[in-house]
């Protein structure tokens, strides 16, 4: 028999410029014909769950309070926090995009009744809950014998990382830059590449971070941090012809500095014009790692451009039946290529622990926490 009630993690931004998080308590509702009930496995903390779980946050402030006689998170939010996100101030949002867990009830719907005792992934919101109503359409078979931990991270990293190959491919590139590409989606991207055979040139700080992705399979990887890194990516870009990047820092001169070593790169051919190479340069931010203003210093002639990058636009892009295609190759490859790997496992109860928030709150690259409900 499936539980009577439902725990379910909330945030809310408060007036007084401060954010409350606490697990509320609720009865599991009667499903429609159309509905699963799927108890929840395991749900990652990803950087873009940060964003709702925390808004943004002086993580100093941070303690123990009381929210309608119930535990909770609090922390002041950082100056101006309250004010961008003004809409959802009193709202009791959701949190946790994906996971994965088991159909422990169905509604009367054949293609929900089908999927009664799959372990399955899902990305409806709301995850980070002990059980999930979700249609049936928003739920992913995984195969045989994969378990709801290794299935968590089944849309947000991967179809991010195909998302990247397919996009390099419909703007007419040949090959990619990627930053902070030790991270778990670095990582995969690492092996997709290598499986398509797609030039790939990874930025990382660290030289230990670097001899993980060698280690991987990882042919070009330059140090952001050697004094020798501009040199080393002008020498990785002319080898792999590389010229589209991703940004998973976003503030700061990193792209900047990506689309000057493009153009070094590409007008070794082209010394003689002045409005620089003719060679399209195009930069995508993904991420936010870098909270502060991006910063460009134009030395890479006229033939550039840039934008932001997000998983749910380029599914728009190509379409329900491309996603689909893209859906089918995780779950195929969700053990292999796709394979996640994490820093702690934590409960529902210590995701509200101040202590334990110090911890996954940090986004340091190749950290990766799982709530298991």
């Amino acid at each position: 028999m499936p539980s009577e009630t439902m725990r379910m993690l909330r945030s809310t931004i408060r007036d007084d410029g401060t954010i409350a998080v606490t697990i509320i308590e609720e009865p599991t509702p009667e499903l429609s014909d159309d509905q699963l009930l799927v108890e929840v496995g395991a749900s990652p903390i990803n950087p873009s769950d940060l964003g709702t779980l925390l808004a943004g946050i002086d993580p100093e402030s941070l303690h123990t309070g009381n929210v309608d006689g119930r535990p909770a998170l609090v922390a002041n939010l950082l100056p101006g926090v309250a004010t961008a996100q003004a809409a959802r101030v009193g709202l009791a949002m959701p949190v946790g995009n994906e996971g994965a867990g088991t159909v422990v009830a169905t509604g009367a719907g054949s293609d929900a009744q089908a999927l009664l005792g799959r372990t399955v992934a899902a990305i409806p919101g709301g995850m980070y809950a002990t059980h999930r109503v979700v249609h049936h359409s928003q739920a992913l078979p995984l195969p045989e014998g994969v378990t709801a931990e290794q299935g968590a991270s089944c849309f947000v990293n991967p179809l991010t990382v195909l998302g990247m190959i397919e996009t390099m491919r419909l703007d007419g590139h040949s090959g990619i830059v990627h930053t902070a590409a030790a991270s778990n989606l670095g990582q995969m991207l690492v092996k997709a590449c290598n499986s398509e055979n797609v030039p790939l040139v990874n930025v990382v700080r660290r030289s230990e971070q670097a001899d993980l992705l060698r280690s991987l399979g990882a042919e070009h990887v330059v140090v952001s941090s050697d004094d020798s890194f501009r040199a080393d990516l002008v020498e990785a870009l002319t080898s792999t012809g590389a010229t589209i990047a991703f940004d998973a820092i976003g503030g700061g001169d990193t792209l900047s500095s990506i689309l000057s070593a493009m153009e070094r790169a590409a007008g070794e051919n082209d010394p003689a014009n002045r409005y620089g190479s003719t060679v399209l340069k195009q930069g995508y931010i993904y991420g936010g790692l870098d909270s502060g203003p991006t910063v460009l210093d134009r030395t890479y002639g006229m033939a550039w451009s840039i934008g932001g990058f997000l998983m749910p636009n380029f599914l728009a892009r190509v379409g329900d039946a491309r996603a689909s295609e893209l859906r089918a190759k995780v779950a195929d490859e969700i053990t292999t290529t796709f394979a996640s790997s994490y820093t702690d496992r934590i409960s529902l109860d210590q995701v509200i622990d101040p202590e334990v928030t110090r911890r996954y709150a940090r986004m340091a690259t190749g950290e990766k926490y799982l709530v298991v409900p």
